[in-house]
């Protein structure tokens, strides 16, 4: 489709500069034209009628292009919906039912992964939203938000222990964006902390603090965080955008984004909200 495009578009480009120099030619050495104004106005016209074409032609595909994927995320959305809700219904009904330990587990697991599921359809909901500009935004409860995330990822990291002191915040803003943000931000707590299995949260005027004990960073490090695809430790597993993405959110969303870190002795990251 696009190798398309850009073959239209340079076709009709040069056909349009070549046309231009003729019209020019003929204008200035043929009819041999001393009305300048003249000149100018047809000059002008062409012009703009060439433009208002190409941008025509380079656009609409690819306006047609988004608005079918768009079509396509929310059917897909729709679809998913009726499957997540069935698993969710069916799990509860059969914990009910159980009570071998083993098999509970096994149960445990894929609540788990349905959660994830979940979690991965809440994303692409608010990734619609974005997209067709609806008001995403919200009054939040702190303070519930980040209990439900470690509840989320208490799943994930079962050997971590999470120590929370979280007073009673309200904010008005993006939820499902600002989860993403806390998300990022712990997971990279747990996967720099090998020899560590604590993180202490604390939410007080306004502010979060999420610390870890793990390897911590110096000062090079610290200034390199925010680059895309920057790992300080290229044994770990991912991609090292996180961090990017979630100064880009703090960035939009008027949230004061700090680091404080030492090596060795582990990472703090503060995420300072105003007062709603």
């Amino acid at each position: 489709m696009f190798r398309n495009l850009r073959i239209n578009i340079f076709i009709y480009y040069f056909v349009t500069v070549i046309t231009f120099l003729v019209m020019f030619y003929y204008l200035l050495v043929i009819i041999k034209t001393d009305n300048i104004l003249l000149l100018s106005i047809v000059i002008v016209c062409f012009v703009v009628l060439s433009a208002i074409f190409i941008s025509k032609l380079a656009i609409d595909p690819l306006q047609e292009h988004i608005k079918n994927l768009q079509d396509l995320s929310k059917e897909t959305l729709h679809e998913l919906n009726l499957p997540i809700s069935t698993i969710k219904t069916n799990i509860q009904m059969i914990k009910k039912k159980l009570s071998n330990e083993k098999e509970l587990k096994r149960l445990q697991r894929i609540e788990n992964a349905c959660e994830m599921l979940e979690q991965r359809y809440n994303e692409l909901d608010y990734m619609i939203k974005k997209q067709t500009k609806q008001d995403i935004k919200e009054d939040i409860d702190l303070a519930k938000l980040v209990q439900s995330r470690i509840n989320f990822l208490n799943s994930i990291y079962p050997h971590m222990k999470f120590n929370l002191e979280l007073k009673n915040t309200i904010i008005h803003g993006d939820k499902i964006g600002l989860s993403k943000v806390i998300d990022n931000v712990i997971d990279n707590g747990v996967k720099y902390s090998q020899n560590s299995n604590k993180i202490d949260i604390k939410l007080s005027n306004y502010t979060l603090h999420i610390q870890d004990f793990g390897c911590g960073m110096d000062e090079v490090e610290l200034l390199q965080i925010f680059d895309n695809y920057y790992q300080s430790n290229k044994n770990m597993q991912g991609f090292g955008i996180g961090l990017s993405m979630v100064k880009r959110f703090c960035d939009t969303n008027d949230i004061q984004l700090n680091f404080k870190s030492k090596k060795d002795f582990g990472t703090t990251v503060l995420l300072k909200f105003k007062e709603s």
